[in-house]
């Protein structure tokens, strides 16, 4: 059966390229990049030179990488880290009620410690609104966390207003970029970012290796205490295989696949629409290159990533790292969608080799199976497929 993968916000396969760079340093080059010896003194230059590949894609110094074991370390980092590292200024962090769970968790956490969240609203399209912003920082807020490209709807922020806003009151700002990196601008100075979050596994390198990117001068109280790796701020040896093919994806990325991208999620979305009763969740064309997310009336977001499944078609209801609650999307919610149609979402997400024959082939299983679910559902019936 022909089979059409189509989830990769959810992860990405490493591409030849990447696993290629890496085999050597499972095995031959294998040193520890800790050891003074000249295996580990090879594994050093290799890690440092990987440091400045990735830091020169978002105009970082070098100096102002830690690497970590992924986005979800790297984002409790940054939150945590500069909550402790700045109590005696203040305990109030802000973020948006879009944020990816481990951003929500994070601070959901930081509450039984005595910090306070603000949560900051999102119009039906995603975005915060930079006057809501200015009047929620105060003299005690210490940070502000905002997603750059959110994981389920795609919608892309305004970081460089957003990270303006937060300079000019004094406050730092952290943005996770682990959907938006390689995929549209990110420059630390031209935007005004503080610290960023950015990971492999969504760019075709490995699982289980990120960075989080710290501006020079600011200060983080570090997660995990050992032998003082990563400048001090995150000890463990070094995944150097895993931080090799992070540095091999970013210097393999390209323009030329986000176009691609680009106008074969235009033309899914298009094609998608024409079905009765669906609606394109996030903004139009401020949205992820590869990200296009429905709701489906009348049906059960669940059946239908079931259904396709069978049909051969893999999609998701929303971020892998929640798909399995049965709640409504915390980011459907907050824009505005009521729960009986936010329970009918699909997010299908392309790659760099996905083809236009594979669109095609997706929409009319879509189709099928929405039709199929709509007969069998007691709020649907033959009006509405």
């Amino acid at each position: 059966m022909k089979k059409v993968y189509l989830d990769y916000a959810a992860t990405t396969p490493v591409d030849k390229k990447v696993l290629k760079a890496m085999l050597p340093f499972f095995s031959n080059t294998f040193g520890n990049a800790s050891s003074l010896h000249s295996v580990g003194l090879k594994a050093k230059t290799t890690l440092e030179q990987a440091r400045k590949i990735i830091a020169k894609s978002i105009g970082a110094l070098p100096e102002e990488i830690i690497f970590t074991s992924g986005g979800t370390e790297s984002n409790n980092l940054a939150i945590k880290g500069i909550a402790f590292a700045n109590q005696k200024k203040g305990k109030h962090i802000i973020i948006s009620s879009i944020e990816h769970d481990c951003v929500l968790n994070s601070c959901n956490w930081l509450k039984t410690q005595g910090f306070e969240i603000t949560y900051l609203p999102v119009d039906k399209n995603g975005f915060i609104k930079i006057k809501e912003l200015e009047n929620a920082i105060r003299k005690d807020t210490i940070l502000v966390s905002i997603i750059h490209g959110n994981n389920e709807i795609g919608t892309i922020q305004d970081i460089k207003k957003i990270g303006k806003t937060c300079k000019t009151r004094g406050v730092y700002f952290h943005t996770d970029a682990c959907q938006s990196f390689t995929k549209t601008k990110l420059n630390v100075i031209q935007q005004n970012l503080d610290l960023v979050t950015i990971n492999s596994h969504k760019i075709y390198g490995p699982k289980g290796v990120g960075c989080l990117f710290v501006k020079k001068g600011i200060t983080i109280t570090p997660l995990l205490h050992g032998g003082g790796h990563e400048n001090g701020k995150r000890s463990g040896t070094e995944n150097i295989s895993g931080i090799v093919g992070f540095a091999k994806a970013v210097e393999i990325s390209n323009e030329k696949d986000i176009i691609k991208m680009e106008k074969l999620r235009d033309y899914l979305i298009k094609k998608v629409l024409k079905i009765p009763n669906t609606k394109l969740n996030g903004d139009s064309k401020k949205r992820l290159c590869n990200n296009a997310h429905f709701s489906f009336s009348f049906i059960e977001g669940e059946s239908l990533v079931l259904f396709l499944n069978q049909e051969g078609v893999m999609g998701s209801t929303g971020s892998a790292c929640s798909s399995n609650t049965l709640k409504a999307s915390h980011v459907i919610s907050a824009i505005g969608v009521p729960p009986e149609i936010s329970h009918g979402s699909l997010r299908l997400s392309l790659g760099k080799n996905t083809t236009k024959k594979e669109i095609d082939f997706t929409v009319n299983k879509i189709k099928k199976v929405v039709k199929k679910l709509r007969l069998m559902s007691p709020l649907g019936g033959e009006s509405n497929v």
